[in-house]
């Protein structure tokens, strides 16, 4: 693993998870209560031995960057091991921004090429997994491929939303569909129990989808973007060109819990399901296989007189005489008295706010941070440092799917009521 090299991709604007992405990059949104999305690849990487790790993004890399400082020091030993932030730049050789996955990539080539590795990993920083990415290398080098694509089996249902891959019995790819319909989908059946599944299984996932991550050797990935300029993105544009150019094309089946986070309701959903009990599909209890972040060193959570059932609760969270169900709780929560909270997520705080200054902001008719006395939020994420005053209702009351009102600071994406990062909602306010 010491001759591979990973990218992770941050995505772009992250339109799909606005209003989380309004002052974040992607990768830097808050997940599980204390950990972010690009925590995921980065733990996948470093538990696989990969240590060579770059971050690819152009939109509020600030956040991210800063997370990265401070979570992960990977050259403490004197090795070769970091974690970088490559953000988009303008040069007068390349006067523009990224323009879509290869793009990025094709951008700082020139970076990546100093390296002296054989294989280069390219990574999603959306996504919800746990991987072992030496065992997707090596059946990389085993199969003697050129680009090996990682594939999850799904149903047909699942399948007209991925790029879909048709492979012979080994799994080499012969065929690439960007979201095929119709009869274009069904020609793109695989028998998936040849590849590894069970028989019962293969019957209901015959369909192999991209999972948006690759293998590439070195010549193959340097030579792909340089012949084809005019190709920007990975999934559409140079794996269906690799096919066409002859290139050796492989799958690495992937039968685990997989979840891309590219929307709101997905993020939502994926986050409530870490609760489930007693196996959730994913779980950060794993010492084996752990999840690394940043250390914050912070107090225990407290309860005084709060009624808590399937949920999680972040480190140093303050809750008083409250009823929580079915919620996420992020670091440094503050949940007041006689507040109902049920399958909610709340961010948490980057700060803690004192008893006197809690104090002195109720006097001059300000909101403290954290969820004020008397409040029911019910089906609604409150993004960091969320201010959410006393006898609030936040229920969705008229069952909106989609609606913007950011002179209120909030939105309701997928049915979701989302309270914006430090946004305020004033006492005895009905959502």
């Amino acid at each position: 693993m010491k001759r591979v090299l990973a990218i992770i991709l941050g995505g772009g604007a992250g339109t799909r998870l606005y209003p989380l992405t309004k002052m974040r990059a992607k990768p830097a949104v808050p997940l599980a209560g204390k950990y972010r999305l690009i925590d995921i690849p980065i733990s996948n990487c470093i538990n696989s031995e990969i240590n060579k790790i770059y971050v690819l993004t152009q939109f509020n890399s600030a956040s991210l960057n800063r997370h990265l400082t401070m979570s992960y020091n990977l050259s403490a030993g004197f090795g070769q091991g970091f974690v970088e932030v490559l953000a988009a730049q303008q040069t007068p050789d390349s006067p523009s921004w990224f323009e879509g996955t290869a793009d990025a990539v094709r951008k700082y080539q020139w970076l990546f090429q100093e390296w002296d590795v054989d294989h280069y990993l390219i990574l999603s920083g959306d996504q919800l997994y746990r991987m072992d990415y030496s065992k997707f290398v090596q059946h990389h080098i085993d199969c003697g491929a050129d680009l090996t694509v990682g594939a999850l089996p799904v149903d047909g249902a699942q399948a007209e939303g991925f790029g879909l891959m048709r492979t012979s019995s080994d799994g080499r790819i012969l065929e690439f569909s960007e979201k095929p319909k119709g009869a274009a989908l069904e020609a793109m059946r695989v028998n998936t129990e040849s590849l590894g599944l069970s028989a019962e299984e293969a019957v209901k996932r015959p369909f192999l989808a991209s999972m948006g991550i690759y293998v590439f050797n070195r010549n193959t990935l340097f030579n792909l973007l340089a012949s084809h300029p005019e190709s920007t993105d990975f999934g559409k544009e140079i794996i269906p060109t690799s096919l066409r150019d002859g290139d050796h094309l492989q799958t690495y089946l992937f039968d685990d819990y997989w979840e891309d986070i590219g929307t709101i309701g997905a993020f939502y959903e994926a986050n409530l399901a870490l609760t489930e009990q007693p196996n959730p599909a994913f779980s950060f209890y794993d010492e084996k296989f752990p999840i690394y972040t940043r250390p914050r060193y912070l107090p225990p959570s407290k309860l005084q007189d709060a009624q808590v059932t399937q949920s999680i609760i972040g480190e140093g969270s303050l809750l008083k005489a409250c009823s929580i169900h079915h919620c996420v709780l992020g670091v440094r929560s503050r949940v007041e008295d006689e507040v109902v909270l049920q399958d909610t997520l709340v961010m948490g705080a980057d700060f803690f706010e004192s008893s006197e200054e809690r104090l002195v902001l109720h006097e001059r008719g300000g909101t403290p941070i954290g969820v004020g006395r008397g409040t029911t939020v019910k089906g609604a994420i409150l993004d960091k440092n969320v201010r959410i005053g006393r006898d609030v209702t936040i229920v969705n009351k008229d069952r909106l799917e989609e609606a913007d009102r950011p002179e209120l600071n909030f939105y309701i994406r997928n049915g979701i009521v989302v309270v914006v990062k430090n946004g305020t909602i004033a006492d005895g306010t009905v959502i």
